[in-house]
């Protein structure tokens, strides 16, 4: 009966709310602020060039965005793609693109207003803390919200999601290479408890180096493929688009069916609107809010545009997609794409390309549910060290359940999160709206955005953060 009843609320949440209220959203964000996402594209790559901490031990933009592509890229990139195109065929791939697109502006408001609203960690001046919870509590002055945000992102992210990282990392071993669960959950476990108990900046010095190589692994053996099919190429965009548009008999459901799976597997990919990447860009030492709302949509590219492409060519150009044939899915259906391409080192390859996908989600899974806690300890370092134990528990004993119900009580807890997140973005967009018009005004004065926090006094942000901050970058600069 539960188990009907989870299945009920979760087809409904997804399937008839999510569904359209994510897409909808996102285009009212992406037109109220002028394609904002489109118009501040290549300005990501001076601010990353430029970022702005400093030796005192701030986390920087870079950092930041490498910890939140740690959590977007993960299993989605590499099974979900599988599912949506098994599901709904080429075309979803097509789709798959435009909730991308879209879902960056979304990604652009609500990290920005993490931004905007975050304080001081309470046992470090250096850390800064913020997300969902944050904003609707000092913005809309509802701390019940907040309160109702954080259990959401602790039991989704915290529990669930890294207790079944880790059940699909060991099985994964198991498959390839014979190693018992139990071994490899031991492995990750400590390594995973050697990061969480350094903290943030031990979590986001993992996170820089391990996703730039995960990500740029996997877009070489990418290149690989299509330098392999270079001359199939044409022909596979135009039948994306086509199917996208007009899918052949053999996809169930037709058109809805295309657009319907393409749409999911992008927001659960992405997670654009989920709430889940504010609590990583409120830690980020910038000048000015929208510079990192700017980064962060940049991680919806990455993740959604650049690596679930990836995975969508990897299997179009084999011979392993077979149209109508819904009986190899998931992980399994890339992989034998990959054996096709590059022989058996493929299959090998998408194993530890899940580890790493994998582990690195748990850092992020990590920090979500950190965050969360830190809104009721108000960094407590008793209960942060309980939890920290309690968490690392949870890895192992992971590594060794089958956690379907789990995993799918947790898209429950994490659609609920969504659509509360979308409306307190969608009530919060005019203090949005007026950063950018505020960072816009700047760049044509020919300036180097700062935030003036004067002008927002009526938001009710924490004005002596950014005072220091602002003072503190413009001594800098005056002294560069």
């Amino acid at each position: 009966m539960l188990g009907e009843i989870n299945d009920f609320l979760n087809n409904l949440i997804w399937g008839n709310i999510l569904i359209y209220l994510l897409p909808i959203l996102g285009l009212f964000f992406t037109v109220s602020s002028r394609f904002v996402q489109f118009r501040y594209f290549f300005k990501m790559f001076n601010i990353l060039r430029h970022t702005e901490h400093d030796k005192e031990g701030h986390i920087s933009s870079f950092q930041a965005l490498m910890l939140s592509v740690a959590g977007r890229v993960g299993g989605g990139n590499i099974a979900g793609v599988a599912v949506a195109i098994t599901l709904g065929g080429p075309g979803a791939v097509f789709w798959m693109w435009i909730i991308g697109l879209i879902g960056m502006s979304t990604s652009f408001f609500e990290c920005s207003l993490a931004q905007l609203y975050k304080e001081k960690d309470a046992n470090d001046s250096c850390i800064y803390r913020g997300g969902p919870a944050y904003y609707a509590t000092k913005a809309l002055g509802q701390k019940w919200l907040g309160v109702i945000i954080s259990i959401l992102l602790m039991i989704t992210f915290g529990f669930a999601f890294n207790a079944t990282q880790s059940f699909i990392i060991t099985t994964s071993f198991e498959s390839s290479f014979s190693i018992p669960t139990w071994m490899t959950g031991v492995g990750l476990t400590a390594i995973f408890a050697f990061a969480v108990f350094g903290g943030i900046k031990r979590i986001t010095s993992f996170s820089e180096v391990i996703v730039p190589i995960m990500a740029v692994g996997y877009l070489l053996i990418a290149v690989v493929v299509i330098v392999l099919n270079y001359e199939k190429i044409p022909e596979l965009i135009s039948l994306i688009v086509t199917e996208a548009f007009s899918p052949s008999s053999a996809i169930a459901g037709g058109l809805g069916a295309v657009m319907l799976q393409g749409a999911k597997r992008g927001m659960f990919s992405n997670e654009a609107g989920l709430g889940s990447a504010p609590n990583v860009a409120a830690v980020a030492y910038v000048a000015h809010p929208v510079q990192q709302g700017i980064v962060q949509s940049f991680s919806v590219f990455i993740d959604t545009i650049i690596l679930c492409s990836c995975t969508a060519f990897i299997i179009l150009l084999s011979g392993a997609y077979v149209p109508g044939n819904e009986g190899v899915q998931g992980v399994l259906l890339t992989q034998n794409a990959l054996i096709e391409h590059i022989g058996p080192f493929g299959g090998y390859f998408v194993t530890f390309a899940l580890l790493l996908f994998g582990f690195s989600s748990m850092l992020y899974n990590y920090y979500l549910a950190e965050n969360s806690l830190n809104f009721f300890s108000k960094g407590n370092k008793t209960i942060f060290n309980s939890f920290r134990l309690f968490v690392v528990v949870l890895i192992v004993w992971g590594s060794m359940q089958d956690l379907g119900s789990i995993f799918s009580f947790a898209d429950l807890s994490m659609g609920l999160l969504a659509v509360i997140n979308m409306i307190v973005i969608a009530l919060l967009y005019k203090p949005v709206i007026r950063l950018i018009k505020g960072y816009d005004r700047q760049i044509k004065e020919g300036k180097n955005p700062v935030l003036r926090y004067n002008d927002y006094s009526e938001f009710k942000i924490d004005k002596n953060i950014w005072k220091e901050i602002v003072d503190n970058i413009n001594d800098k600069r005056a002294k560069a």
